[in-house]
């Protein structure tokens, strides 16, 4: 039981060190100061009309979506949920706080995009590694793809084109930086996934009820 338990324990950290660099890699993004990643250009765009900061639209557009998903009866893990919520949460801090500074020329603002890039897929080492399930947006994807049968590439594309075109409707910031990081991000998160040789398919993951269960004979 005991060795059952410190291997859960290892798999929360896991789980919160890959939301918070997650977090990280966005806020070094948007501080690039090159135009804003799409699904931010949207959380801005809402934030702008509801009042919230970037990270509380975030929030509120994760619970949609989770929402969207869980009536669909798609799988909802303990990872999502998680995801839901301190993503915007950390991502508020770290603005904030200040700690990533912002970037005033075109090199310094495509380095700190990069770095924000390949951040994302470390996170995603870390938070897919745990095995507590997709993130709500992730889901989705998941949503429309078994619902339409079409490619999952187009179906990732006409989330975040709706998502970048309905925030820019709504104010929210969209420049170069949008493109290098619509385009670059695969790529970043193929590069960290080669180095780190990490195989996203030997990655079981649970949903919250697989989640429950396991830490119900775990505490027997």
């Amino acid at each position: 039981m005991a060795d059952s338990f410190f291997r859960e324990i290892i798999r929360v950290i896991k789980l919160f060190m890959g939301l918070f660099v997650f977090a990280i890699g966005v806020v070094m993004i948007l501080r690039a100061n090159l135009g804003f990643p799409p699904w931010d250009v949207f959380h801005q765009g809402v934030g702008l009309h509801l009042g919230l900061t970037l990270g509380r639209a975030s929030i509120l557009t994760a619970l949609v979506i989770v929402a969207v998903v869980v009536l669909v009866k798609e799988r909802v893990g303990f990872g999502t949920l998680c995801n839901m919520i301190f993503v915007g949460v950390f991502m508020d801090v770290i603005l904030s706080k200040d700690w990533i500074p912002l970037m005033h020329g075109f090199i310094s603002g495509v380095a700190m995009m990069i770095g924000g890039l390949l951040a994302l897929g470390v996170a995603s080492v870390l938070y897919i590694g745990a095995g507590y399930g997709a993130g709500p947006r992730d889901s989705l994807m998941v949503v429309l793809t078994k619902r339409t049968g079409k490619p999952v590439g187009l179906c990732r594309g006409c989330i975040e084109g709706t998502a970048l075109l309905t925030g820019w409707l709504l104010g929210g910031y969209a420049g170069i930086g949008t493109v290098i990081s619509a385009l670059g991000i695969g790529v970043a998160v193929q590069v960290v996934f080669s180095i780190l040789r990490f195989d996203v398919k030997a990655i079981h993951q649970e949903s919250l009820y697989e989640t429950c269960l396991r830490l119900k004979n775990i505490l027997r």
